[in-house]
């Protein structure tokens, strides 16, 4: 188990805009960071980071916490797990007492299959360092490509030697189960035997954007006609290679530094980049691109430039991939090396400056591209120069900005010489029958959606209580600790029997106040999370006298820094947004603190004197003298705090 002295430390050094910033590329709006949702696919930035308070809150979804929770939301990391990235983030040595069996045990499934891929990392990329045939023919292959100590190192390159079973027999002699070796696909298991998946093959790791080893990449080296070239892990709970990107690790830091992302083929295209100092590169890892991929890349940047080998056939294959990417709302260049050459060989055969000058001079936007490629086919032919346009706007089509569609076909009916009257018609009709079938899918899904709805949604009436309650808590998040004037009414009779009410002011800190004003009460939260975050700010002010906000936020209990989290950041963003719409200062809740700690009580105690009178009212039965006695008393009180509420009664 990590310490507490090291989880501590980790608290006071990770910075969540730091951490957040790893994976989403955040831009500022006043004194808060916004960005693009990681967790849903949107086009409007709902996702808030607040470095003042350090939380981070998705609106899109509901989620938010700290650092840590991000970590546990976004990477799926188990809590220790979190704690052991941001210290290795920010160099703070882990102080670790050994797991006990019952702990160990409590592991899941799927943490198992990633101690396992991160043990045959490792393991491979020792085999290559360390044995006669690992050097021999593995770090052999990747010297002769050219690759450096550094860039094998960076990338964790590796071996598996051509033996049918020595990784899966190492495996299990360091105490790894079978079944886990088949689930990561490490291993093929045929009944009673069991074999090497990538036996022979140098191995290229495959991480998630946060380093995590997710699968590998092998590449045969023998002339095996039989035998596929490069190897990927099967599909499994930990490696999805539809949502993955080679190289992502390596590059997202490049990516939102030099704001684009190349986009490659293969995996020696993206290291042959990097040891030619270009390391804002990821790859497909030949597979066709995929709208998770997009979306990967688009959490650093909104700039893709896609890398075509001078393989016109292969660029033909891949064309669809750029309608995808503009389809995703990105802006999309894109350049085609000489014919026979790849970003590999390319860089084999020109300097590092050369590669620069030529990946800037040679980008082009998607639509000359298209036109340079398809137009050397349709050559003289009116039909197939007619299907070429109807290509180019088909992709425009897919833009979801309206002024970034017109500028395209403007610029399209300049380089096609044909009227931009005829391309507009075309477009709407395209936009149009797009429409059509949106709708058309909208409709089916609310359907489905209204019958699951009736089927299983009971709907609720909203909790008056539940709403007060959340805003004392938000209160005593924001202002426990502030110090404002109250005042109390001092009732007497005077010498006529007159009742007189004098004020009094006196001063408290608002979480002092109120818990006096519940506590005389006796009134408990009726939300049960509310309740256990009342206790804890009583529990912190009997001890400390002070609250402290980010023993909250960084509770323990998920759902206790979720919800602190989330009430936080609602009013950061309210406070926001009042300020973009209106360009106007918001009085804040401080400016008429007493009012709102006073008023918040008030309307509790009358909507549980409501609901007590209801209660009594139900009853049919006869009520003795004290029962009415009682009856007219909360009555009056009733009336009472109307009065105080300025309400109508």
């Amino acid at each position: 188990m990590i310490s507490r002295s090291t989880i501590e430390r980790v608290f006071e050094s990770a910075r969540v805009e730091e951490v957040v910033g790893e994976f989403v590329q955040l831009k500022k709006a006043g004194s808060n960071f916004k960005g693009l949702s990681p967790f849903t696919d949107e086009k409007s930035p709902s996702f808030m980071v607040s470095p003042v308070k350090q939380i981070w809150k998705d609106f899109s979804t509901g989620k938010g916490g700290n650092a840590i929770s991000f970590l546990m939301e976004h990477e799926h990391y188990t809590y220790p797990e979190a704690i052991k990235w941001l210290a290795n983030k920010y160099n703070i040595e882990i102080d670790e007492t050994e797991q006990t069996n019952q702990e160990k045990e409590l592991v899941n499934e799927r943490e198992s299959m990633f101690v396992l891929t991160d043990f045959a990392k490792e393991f491979f990329h020792n085999t290559m360092l360390k044995t006669n045939q690992g050097k021999a023919i593995g770090l052999s292959y990747f010297k002769e490509r050219g690759f450096k100590g550094e860039i094998i190192e960076k990338f964790d390159l590796g071996y598996c030697l051509d033996e049918w079973d020595h990784f899966t027999n190492a495996a299990i002699a360091k105490g790894y189960q079978l079944k886990y070796l088949e689930s990561t696909g490490l291993s093929i298991v045929k009944e009673n035997k069991q074999f090497d998946r990538f036996k022979g093959r140098v191995i290229f790791p495959i991480h998630s954007m946060s380093g995590r080893t997710l699968g590998f990449g092998g590449r045969i080296l023998t002339n095996d006609k039989k035998a596929a070239k490069y190897l990927n892990s099967p599909e499994s709970d930990i490696y999805h290679k539809g949502k993955v990107l080679y190289g992502i690790f390596q590059a997202k830091k490049e990516i939102a530094k030099q704001d684009n992302c190349f986009l490659v083929e293969g995996y020696t295209d993206v290291i042959s980049f990097h040891q030619s100092g270009i390391e804002n590169v990821v790859a497909s890892s030949g597979t066709a691109l995929t709208t998770d991929q997009i979306r990967l890349i688009s959490r650093l940047t909104k700039n893709i430039t896609v890398l075509f080998d001078g393989d016109a056939a292969g660029i033909r294959a891949s064309i669809r991939g750029i309608d995808l990417i503009l389809e995703q709302g990105m802006n999309v260049k894109v350049v085609q090396f000489p014919n026979g050459e790849d970003p590999d060989s390319f860089t084999k055969s020109h300097s590092d400056s050369e590669l620069q000058e030529f990946l800037e001079t040679a980008a082009q936007d998607f639509i000359n591209f298209k036109v340079s490629l398809l137009l050397e086919e349709a050559q003289n032919d009116p039909v197939k120069k007619a299907g070429l346009i109807r290509d180019i706007v088909a992709s425009i089509s897919k833009i979801p900005d309206a002024i970034q569609r017109e500028v395209y076909v403007q610029e399209c009916a300049r380089i096609m010489e044909i009227s931009e009257r005829i391309l507009f018609s075309e477009l709407a009709q395209l936009l149009s029958k797009n429409n059509i079938e949106d709708a058309k899918k909208n409709k089916a899904e609310r359907k489905t959606f209204e019958v699951v709805k009736r089927q299983d949604i009971q709907l609720r009436e909203i909790d008056q209580l539940e709403i007060l309650e959340r805003e004392i808590i938000k209160i005593l998040l924001l202002y426990g600790n502030e110090e404002v004037d109250f005042i109390d009414e001092i009732i007497h009779i005077n010498e006529n029997g007159k009742e007189i009410k004098t004020p009094k002011k006196y001063k408290n800190p608002v979480s002092t106040e109120i818990y006096l004003q519940l506590h005389e009460d006796e009134i408990n939260f009726t939300n049960l999370v509310f309740q256990e975050i009342y206790n804890e700010i009583i529990f912190q002010l009997n001890n400390t006298q002070k609250l402290e906000i980010d023993q909250l936020i960084n509770h323990t209990n998920p759902i206790i820094a979720s919800t602190v989290t989330s009430i936080l950041m609602d009013e950061e963003k309210y406070q926001l947004s009042q300020w973009d719409r209106k360009n106007i200062f918001v009085t804040e809740t401080k400016e008429v603190l007493t009012k709102a700690v006073t008023d918040s009580i008030y309307n509790i105690r009358r909507i549980l004197i409501d609901k007590l009178l209801k209660d009594k009212s139900i009853k049919e039965k006869e009520y003795s003298s004290d029962e009415i006695e009682e009856i007219m008393n909360y009555n009056s009180l009733r009336i009472r705090l109307s009065e105080k509420l300025n309400r109508v009664v």
